[in-house]
């Protein structure tokens, strides 16, 4: 019995999939044969990108990963520089 390898699919191709099955007049299930995907995967993105996210579940987006990301660098100039201040010889 040989198994297939299971195909990988990007985040942006399953995004855009929920939104053509969301948005097409076509049924999930013809989307999915347009897409060459097993219908029951489509089905199960549609739940994940689709699930409206509670207040307490703030939705994370790129831009909120790239405001983190330059704060975070920051920071560790902040601290590199004042560590460095520390080791300097006094004297």
């Amino acid at each position: 019995m040989s198994r297939e390898k299971p195909n990988i699919y990007t985040a942006e191709f399953r995004a855009c999939a929920v939104k053509l099955a969301n948005e097409s007049d076509k049924s999930v299930a013809q989307v999915a044969h347009d897409l060459g995907i097993n219908v029951n995967t489509l089905h199960t993105w549609i739940g994940k990108y689709s699930r409206r996210q509670s207040p307490g579940h703030p939705v994370r987006t790129d831009d909120h990963l790239c405001d983190e990301l330059k704060r975070l660098k920051k920071e560790v100039a902040r601290l590199t520089e004042e560590r460095d201040l520390l080791l300097v010889p006094c004297g």
